[in-house]
């Protein structure tokens, strides 16, 4: 395995999810919430996605803060506009940690596709900002969030809706997660089509256009020492045809799985 970027196609980052989390059990357990300030660490693997890159492992460190109205979950700043206990609106800006870089695809994979991995061209990170709007009671909590790409790196967006539904089972807390990602053509034909520089080179030409991505996930948090909680998720996104058919895509990859586990202490 390769310490490399986890491709956030995944549907639960897991600063997103340890945050999320962390708020929702200091809410259910009042003798237990956590303070504004939280670090911690955790270690995240998927299967293969991109032809011969191998499986992805790699160690994330967490750094969080959770304010009246602003917070910060890793690589994500936001501000709440409205917030209350059934409702809430916030702006954001966080980071796209989709970069690809070409040596890391596998030569002969591409080959046995007639792709040369020495005309492509590597795929890299971006910045999104966007909004997100959530509902929640006692059925669960759904959440809207859109976001495009302010770098034009891609010059894309992406639309998200998710369901959650926390469960407390003992000290565990346990939220079952569905949900469906939407990505526009140039955020899609970006990140998992070809280019129309490396098509210019002699590539062959592939444009996935705009996809849609369900997903299923589960996360579990349990306090330990006081102010320490362990954390773990696995999830699953089905991949659509007009990803899975993309020459740069692993051969029979028809979903992606993914799981993490980490360690987090508030202050």
């Amino acid at each position: 395995m390769r310490i490399v970027r986890i491709v956030p196609l995944l549907l639960l980052s897991f600063p997103l999810a340890l945050s999320a989390q962390v708020r929702k059990e200091g809410e259910e357990r009042a003798d237990m919430a956590p303070a504004n300030w939280s670090v911690g660490i955790a270690a995240g693997s998927r299967n293969e996605l991109y032809a011969g890159e191998g499986n992805h492992t790699r160690v994330i460190p967490f750094f969080g803060y959770e304010g009246e109205r602003f917070y910060l979950r890793g690589i994500t700043a936001g501000y709440y506009l409205v917030k209350s206990d059934e409702f809430a609106f916030d702006v954001f800006v966080g980071g796209r940690l989709d970069a690809m870089d070409r040596k890391d695809f596998g030569r002969r994979e591409l080959a046995k596709r007639g792709i040369n991995r020495d005309l492509l061209s590597d795929r890299d990170d971006s910045v999104d900002a966007g909004a997100s709007v959530s509902w929640r009671g006692s059925a669960g909590e759904l959440q809207l969030e859109v976001k495009a790409d302010i770098l034009d790196v891609s010059g894309g967006y992406q639309a998200d809706v998710s369901y959650r539904y926390p469960m407390q089972a003992g000290e565990w807390l346990l939220t079952p997660a569905v949900g469906v990602s939407w990505m526009s053509k140039d955020l899609a034909n970006y990140y998992y089509g070809t280019l129309d520089k490396e098509v210019r080179r002699g590539v062959v030409s592939y444009r996935p256009g705009s996809v849609t991505i369900p997903s299923v996930s589960l996360t579990v948090a349990r306090p330990f020492a006081e102010k320490w909680r362990f954390m773990a998720n696995v999830g699953y996104q089905v991949l659509p045809d007009e990803i899975s058919d993309s020459p740069l895509i692993a051969e029979d990859t028809d979903g992606v799985a993914q799981a993490f586990f980490g360690v987090v202490r508030s202050f």
